[in-house]
């Protein structure tokens, strides 16, 4: 499985001109040659993708890149609680090439702009 670990780490937004190094993700996912979600190969080891959540000194949330049954990707992190999910926008049709800019709808229910800022081959 051709996973790769990807670090986003909040883009400029309001209250955060210069953006937030910490307040992101750190995701093990499995990209295709397009560096997009590979729905196929997420099938054969969904445990093997992980999300960590890390948010400005808070506790970090360990979770898993989920499907929804409405076909979007989530980052789930209670398999008991579909309130905890955080889900991207249009996530599975985004290249996670560096630089790059992803969109997440976080816990507090707002979409914040997250920047691709590593991606390197797992293991």
């Amino acid at each position: 499985m051709p996973l790769y670990n990807v670090r986003l780490e909040m883009a400029r937004e309001p209250g955060f001109p210069e953006g937030n190094k910490n307040r992101g993700y750190l995701l093990v996912l499995p990209l295709g040659d397009d560096m997009k979600i590979d729905g196929a190969e997420w099938k054969k080891q969904p445990e093997a993708c992980t999300v960590e959540r890390f948010w400005d000194g808070e506790r970090a949330e360990l979770g898993y890149l989920e499907r929804h049954k409405k076909g979007q990707w989530v980052f789930d992190y209670d398999f008991d609680d579909d309130e905890d999910e955080e889900s991207g926008f249009r996530l599975g049709e985004h290249s996670f090439n560096k630089g790059e800019y992803v969109s997440i709808s976080g816990h507090d229910g707002k979409m914040h702009t997250f920047t691709v800022v590593a991606v390197n081959p797992a293991g």
